[in-house]
């Protein structure tokens, strides 16, 4: 048996099996590259769901992360450090929000944005005790908490995790009519995903985030964007609602926030929204850790050129004109927003997932989303003989088949 059937079989013996990975057994990785335990190079078009913008390994923020290890990593919110006080200043400066608050998953942040949201309704808009509700968007995925698998609309998510949690309206995504159809005087936000990851990519229509804006402003509603994954330059810009301009009440970030290290995740919004959460009502023993604030503050330096936002830009231009050259020819349909692309893939070709799996024969990592849709997300750091090395692979897999 070969390093990587023994480690495929180790983790499958003694790991649950909340995963299907790819047969492919990772052991080192450099820029937007990876080696197996076999010795054989990958060129890593997953990302690790946009967490790994910056690449494996950047050089950067390795430093920064060795120099903070070696001097402080973990004191509880229970005493200040002196790292989340920079760090919260530089995250502010980046979102332009007055205030954040550290976490650590990407779904805790979404859980606090959830509790911020209904804290704000009952003490700021008067609603009523118990009656607070939360305009959600089909096909979301925000996480995998039992409160928001309570408004998804992925069985697979859902099932048998019953009973749910109350308080959620659930509206077509794209649909402003549905969205305004929804509100109400107990509604005290709006969650949405610029950009639906998970689901394969998808792009709202256009205008569709500025009238989302403009019924939150009608109907005195908190808008919150979740950029967990759509934001730090993955599409661009520095967040997708940036491509019209708009400005939400509250971003959720995370994923690349902690550079690919470590999980680092937060809240930004205004002191008249933040403020309403107090000592005691909400909290984290690793949020706003020293070594995560550390991480997240040269995060956000690196992002503040936007040197980053223009090479995503530029790369996924690239991509995009290549991908939409196979179209026809295996390929169903592209959508891309920067370095970030749901390709559909001819059914009549084969699933999404045989498809990833071609790619894995000729050197590419990507994944399936909802059978049909393969994501491509390379690390930032990708040149652009990677990707053409990625249009020609994509372009073996969709004419071999």
């Amino acid at each position: 048996m070969g390093a990587t059937e023994q480690h495929i079989e180790l983790t499958e013996r003694f790991a649950a099996h909340n995963y299907h990975p790819l047969p492919v057994v990772i052991a080192s990785g450099e820029g937007a590259w990876v080696t197996d335990v076999d010795g054989r190079r990958y060129l890593d078009c997953l990302a690790g769901y946009s967490a790994l913008n910056f690449g494996h390994c950047h050089p950067r923020l390795v430093a920064r992360a060795a120099e903070q290890l070696r001097t402080l990593t973990l004191t509880s919110r229970a005493f200040y450090n002196d790292q989340l006080g920079p760090f919260a200043e530089a995250l502010s400066g980046l979102t332009g929000k007055q205030m954040m608050l550290p976490m650590n998953s990407g779904a805790e942040a979404v859980e606090t944005a959830l509790k911020l949201a209904r804290k704000w309704g009952y003490r700021v808009k008067d609603v009523p005790e118990g009656k607070a509700r939360i305009i959600v968007m089909g096909g979301n995925f925000h996480g995998r908490t039992t409160t928001i698998v309570s408004f998804s609309d992925d069985v697979d998510a859902r099932n048998d995790y019953a009973p749910f949690t109350p308080g959620f309206t659930m509206v077509k995504y794209g649909d402003l009519d549905a969205l305004r159809g929804a509100m109400g005087d107990d509604v005290v936000a709006v969650l949405l995903e610029p950009i639906q990851g998970e689901g394969g990519v998808l792009i709202p229509p256009d205008g569709y985030l500025r009238g989302v804006r403009a019924l939150c402003d009608e109907f005195g509603v908190l808008m919150v964007a979740d950029e967990i994954q759509s934001g730090l330059a993955r599409t661009g810009r520095t967040f997708a609602c940036d491509h019209e301009d708009v400005v939400p009440d509250v971003y959720v970030l995370g994923k690349a926030l902690g550079g690919g290290l470590l999980p680092v995740s937060a809240v930004a919004a205004d002191e008249a929204v933040l403020g309403v959460i107090t000592p005691g009502t909400h909290g984290s023993t690793f949020g706003g850790n020293p070594l995560a604030a550390a991480v997240g503050h040269e995060v956000v330096q690196m992002l503040v050129t936007g040197d980053f936002q223009q090479r995503s830009a530029e790369l996924g231009a690239r991509l995009d004109a290549g991908l939409r050259a196979l179209e026809g020819h295996g390929v169903d349909t592209v959508r891309s927003r920067g370095l970030w692309a749901g390709i559909d893939i001819d059914p009549a070709l084969m699933t999404g997932r045989a498809f990833c799996e071609g790619l894995l024969e000729e050197g590419v990592l990507a994944k399936e989303a909802h059978g049909q849709t393969v994501r491509l997300a390379p690390p930032l750091v990708a040149s652009e003989d990677d990707i053409d090395l990625l249009v020609e692979a994509f372009g073996k897999v969709a004419t071999r088949g």
